[in-house]
């Protein structure tokens, strides 16, 4: 966490607990002072707010007694409660909130969910008829409370009955009313399921590609297996890189069990609203409420593990390394597709930790323990290689992906833009270029590649002009995009228009401050410009850089004697 933001939040923290201890409203504020519990509830808090559940569970317990006299205590400890995974510890709390009358949202939420696992859907819908009623501050609580009550009382509701409820739901919700209404239908066991699962999933505005899982896991829970299969092999020509229909293919393949969600199921089909909610929530970067709906959502449905994977990610934006590894390493047993994603999750926080070496190895060993490697398996792999400096080694995997590839295959046009930049990076230049104007023969508007084709034959001093014309088709493709326009600026600096490259270079300045190599192609344009005095400046500048390469060094040190 930086440590500007960490600072800013300790100083609000303590302001926050400040003003509530010396309010009258605190009931019994000499027995907290006394007993050290400001300095339990300030860690409980700053740990909660950083993500730190268990730590935070820990520090909020001791104060259990502080409900009555801070309704936010009793949000913040359910939230910890249930984001370390302790449900138990949360239904008890919930229960003892709703003795003393101080029952909310989150609680209702919490025994509502506890009596829907148990099938007692009259006692759920009471909970959940309350939650609903309680006020939120964030929209999408109604939404799920709603729901929730709409789904334990289908007993009592016929398919049309139960429609119009779903149609009730908050308009701004209209994809998560969709996906809810196959559901439905699906519940019912409707003639029309099947068509609305290929209306939904067949819509080009959205990704509905997981719902081609739960189309497939439809069919074959009721005995049509080739139509499972099927909707699979189709699925998948489409979407050949989604997790939950590669595993259940190979699943299918192994005769393992396929079926870890059934739409007949009111916790099951629950536990999806909560995932869909909490997807929702994480795009917002509202993690901590996300996680909150996962764990209730793994209570209700603890075998379908794409839960976990989105946890994972959660904790990984948080920069939460520690729980992230933890849960990638429990996917990794949950079948070879997920093992595979799972080891690029890992190997990614392992170069962000710092441990390369450690990443390639366990990248390297579980690719090759692949029983079927495919050709999305094996581009991700040549293309980690390729990140992270393995040139020479990432060569070889992309060699083999690009014979088994047509040209108008979507992947070609990547496959041999990752082998072009790899040749360049290995001074084999010849290769690299007929590489990367095969990628844009067979995709002509890549902006990026068409920067690094225009830019590496303006270093050789060749192609200029085509290379300008180039950027410029790259600059109209992605606008703003510094690398771009530092290009572009570079090349009108070759051809020695100098003013119309400072206007360029100077943009791309602003918008990459601590890049190298712009801010050298700066001083060398300040330089053309009579302004030499500012092109010593930003010079130096890169010499302070720490991610200035030593060649890149020694030639600012001739020029900073010599000039231009």
């Amino acid at each position: 966490m930086n440590i500007f933001k960490l600072s800013f939040k300790i100083i609000i923290q303590i302001i926050f607990v400040i003003i509530f201890f010396s309010t009258s409203q605190a009931k019994n504020k000499d027995k907290f002072n006394e007993a050290g519990y400001i300095s339990d509830y300030f860690s409980g808090i700053l740990l909660l707010n950083d993500n730190q559940y268990n730590e935070s569970s820990k520090f909020l317990k001791k104060l259990n007694g502080l409900e009555d006299s801070h309704i936010n205590y009793s949000i913040n400890y359910l939230y910890s409660a249930i984001n370390s995974g302790n449900f138990n510890e949360a239904l008890k709390y919930s229960k003892k909130l709703e003795k003393q009358k101080l029952d909310s949202f989150e609680s209702n939420l919490i025994i509502g969910v506890f009596h829907l696992k148990n099938s007692n859907l009259d006692l759920a819908k009471n909970y959940f008829f309350k939650a609903k009623n309680r006020n939120s501050r964030f929209i999408l609580n109604n939404y799920v409370s709603n729901s929730l009550y709409t789904w334990s009382n289908l007993k009592s509701l016929d398919i049309n009955r139960a429609s119009l409820e779903i149609k009730k739901l908050d308009e701004r919700f209209d994809n998560l009313k969709r996906i809810q209404n196959v559901l439905l239908n699906c519940y019912f066991k409707s003639l029309s399921t099947n068509i609305l699962f290929e209306e939904l999933t067949s819509d080009k505005k959205t990704d509905f590609s997981r719902y081609k899982y739960f189309h497939a896991s439809y069919a074959s829970s009721s005995g049509r297996i080739n139509q499972a299969k099927d909707i699979v092999e189709s699925a998948l020509k489409l979407h050949p890189r989604n997790l939950l229909l590669n595993q259940y293919k190979i699943d299918f393949n192994e005769t393992k069990n396929i079926n870890p969600f059934n739409c007949q199921k009111e916790s099951h089909v629950v536990a999806e609203i909560l995932y869909i909610t909490a997807n929702a929530l994480s795009s917002q970067s509202i993690y901590s409420l996300s996680n909150l709906y996962l764990n209730l959502a793994k209570y209700l449905n603890k075998d379908f593990h794409s839960f976990d994977a989105l946890m994972a990610e959660n904790f990984y934006k948080l920069d939460n390394f520690k729980k992230a590894k933890k849960i990638y390493k429990d996917l990794r047993k949950r079948g070879e597709a997920f093992n595979w994603y799972s080891t690029k999750q890992l190997s990614r926080i392992l170069i962000r930790e710092e441990k390369k070496d450690q990443a390639i190895q366990l990248i390297n060993n579980t690719y090759k323990e692949l029983k079927n490697q495919n050709i999305y398996e094996t581009f991700d792999f040549a293309n980690f290689l390729k990140n992270n400096e393995k040139f020479e080694d990432a060569i070889p995997y992309y060699t083999k992906i690009i014979k088994k590839l047509k040209k108008d295959h979507p992947l070609y046009a990547e496959a041999t833009e990752g082998r072009g930049v790899s040749y360049e990076r290995i001074k084999e230049w010849d290769k690299a270029e007929k590489d990367l104007l095969a990628s844009l023969e067979a995709n002509p508007n890549q902006a990026y590649v068409i920067n690094y084709l225009a830019y590496s034959w303006i270093e050789k001093g060749v192609k200029i002009e085509k290379s300008l014309n180039m950027l410029k088709k790259a600059n109209k493709l992605r606008a703003n995009d510094p690398y771009i326009i530092d290009s572009l600026g570079w090349a009108l600096f070759k051809l020695k228009r100098y003013k119309e490259a400072k206007k360029n270079i100077q943009n791309a300045v602003r918008l990459m401050p601590g890049d190298p190599i712009v801010n050298d192609h700066y001083g060398d344009v300040l330089w053309k410009n009579g302004n030499k005095i500012q092109a010593r400046y930003y010079w130096n500048y890169v010499l302070k850089l720490k991610k200035t390469e030593n060649d890149l060094k020694k030639n600012i040190e001739k020029k900073l004697i010599k000039g231009l």
